[in-house]
């Protein structure tokens, strides 16, 4: 493969790698809007392992006016008692945490994929076998996110947790999926490139490609 073709996947993989680390750190993968009679609002969102609360209260003030009070936490998430991780959550709790897992394991092919790439690059040689480990590294990156996604996906979709039934997907939600539908692309990319350069095609394999000697 081109030593091009070769910088082009890396930042193509550096650039899913850093969406997975935003999708897998943010708290916003769910978020529910509470109904609550005291406060006007009162937002939970839920991230792999973080859980957060914006609430907001108004109270009459003076001249006709109103006083408003925000305040926004953040706890991890699940936890054994607040979320009936040893009781009525047992199961729930089990099968959330492994999104994070996964989530994180993605993170570590991503990384080790980049390494991959750079190392092939120093020789021509090496570049002409490195791409077969690269696109596998970046095949298990996507299917971690995908696993992540289909976690989350599943649990939401039968409201396995109490306040599910009210949640919508966030941010997070939409950065995973964006993440590892790119990722897709960057392991076909690689696959594609890697054989046409082991073929011979000069667009894959530059200027050392194989030509046969005319006789």
């Amino acid at each position: 493969m081109r030593k091009t073709s070769y910088v082009v996947a890396f930042f193509a993989v550096l650039g899913t790698m850093i969406l997975n680390i935003l999708s897998v750190q943010r708290s916003d993968w769910l978020a529910a809007r509470i109904s609550d009679i005291i406060h006007k609002v009162d937002i939970v969102t839920y991230g792999l392992s973080t859980q957060c609360e914006l609430r907001v209260l108004e109270i009459p003030g003076p001249n006709g006016g109103t006083i408003t009070y925000t305040n926004y936490e953040c706890r991890p998430f699940p936890m054994r008692v607040q979320d009936g991780c040893e009781k009525e959550n047992k199961t729930f709790c089990m099968i959330w945490s492994t999104s994070r897992y996964f989530g994180e394991l993605g993170i570590g092919f991503a990384v080790v994929a980049c390494l991959a790439i750079l190392f092939g690059v120093t020789t021509h040689s090496r570049r002409r076998r490195i791409w077969k480990t690269a696109s596998v590294l970046v095949v298990f990156h996507v299917l971690s996110q995908i696993v992540t996604f289909g976690v989350v996906t599943e649990l939401y979709r039968r409201n396995m947790f109490p306040t599910f039934e009210r949640a919508r997907p966030g941010f997070a939600y939409v950065l995973n999926i964006v993440s590892w539908v790119l990722g897709l692309f960057v392991a076909i990319g690689i696959i594609i490139t890697g054989n046409a350069a082991r073929a011979g095609h000069p667009w894959a394999a530059g200027n050392r490609a194989y030509r046969p000697i005319s006789g």
